[in-house]
Parts: C-alpha cells; structure tokens; sequence
C-alpha cells in the first residue's frame, strides 16, 4: 500500500503520527539526505551525525510540511538548515577553543595522484562561503536543475548561476596560485 503512494500523502500521514509513512518516508529518502549531507559537510562522519540528527528531528517538523513545494524540495531545505546550524556551532566551539580556530591544510604524502586532486578539491570546497558550497552541493552533488536549486536555497536562478560561475572563479584561482595550472 505505501510503496505507490506519493511523498506528500506520506509526508501528510507521518505529520499525523503515522509511523508506517514515516517509516517509507526514511526508507525512501534516507540516501538522499545522506548525500547531500556528505557533500555539504565534506566528511563521512559528520554527515552520518547530521543525517541522524535531521532523522530525529523529521517528527518534529513534517506538521511543518505544507506542501507548497514537493517533499523531495522541502528535504533538501530542512537538510540545508540543518547543515548551516552544525557549521554555526561548530564555529562557535571552534572560536571558544582556539580564539578564532585557525583553518589548517594537511596533505599525507606517497597519496596517488587522483587521491591527491580529490583532496585538494575538498578542501578547497570546504574554504568557500557556506553559500557557494551549499549549490555546489546542490547542483553537482545532487543535480538539481538552477531552478530547483534556487528553490530550495530561497534564492533566485541568477543568483544560483552566479555562485556556480564564483565557484569556478576560485576554484581556477586556488589552482593557479598553487602552480596547478
């Protein structure tokens, strides 16, 4: 029965208390907020712990689910917002620790070289403003159009499309202050 029914009656019947949509609701969509979780975080830990967290707080905020958008939308939003709370706190226990906790860059040698650019890649994706890193995760990670982007961002296509042209400034920028191009 709950297999060919829609995110949104679903959404609509685990808001209610229904712990059966709920439980196709995660079943459906608990790989999508993962990724997405990964890809906004950079780290397989910290984006286990979020997707957990925003598991445990779905309860709570599918009343909060009026169907404006679809489901799929809404999820990314709650997953977004979840993200940049975590980045908040950390940020703040960060500063309490060190003054204003200094970023730093380890590169491990004898890595192969595909390992290397990937690491390179992370880390310079982690240097960005959470803004660009969040449609960077959006429209490569999750491959949502500029429009659905901007959707779930609450911003406007334009914007979107100039993050993704920013993004690739920087990107070209680090490179070519590091010597790789």
């Amino acid at each position: 029965m709950l297999m060919g029914t829609d995110d949104e009656t679903l959404a609509a019947a685990a808001a209610s208390g229904d712990r059966e949509a709920f439980a196709a609701l995660l079943a459906r969509h608990y790989d999508r907020i993962f990724g997405l979780a990964f890809r906004l975080t950079g780290a397989r830990a910290e984006a286990e712990d979020l997707t957990q967290d925003i598991c445990l707080a779905l309860p709570a905020k599918l009343p909060g689910f009026r169907g404006h958008a679809r489901f799929s939308t809404w999820l990314y939003r709650v997953t977004v917002n979840a993200a940049h709370d975590r980045r908040r706190r950390a940020a703040s226990r960060a500063k309490a620790a060190s003054g204003w906790g200094d970023w730093e860059v380890n590169r491990r040698a004898g890595i192969a070289e595909a390992a290397v650019a990937e690491d390179w890649l992370a880390t310079t994706m982690a240097a960005l403003p959470p803004e660009l890193r969040d449609t960077v995760a959006l429209t490569l990670g999750e491959e949502l159009s500029q429009r659905e982007a901007a959707e779930v961002l609450g911003v406007s296509e334009g914007t979107v499309a100039w993050r993704m042209s920013e993004v690739k400034k920087r990107l070209r920028n680090v490179a070519r202050a590091e010597g790789m191009l």
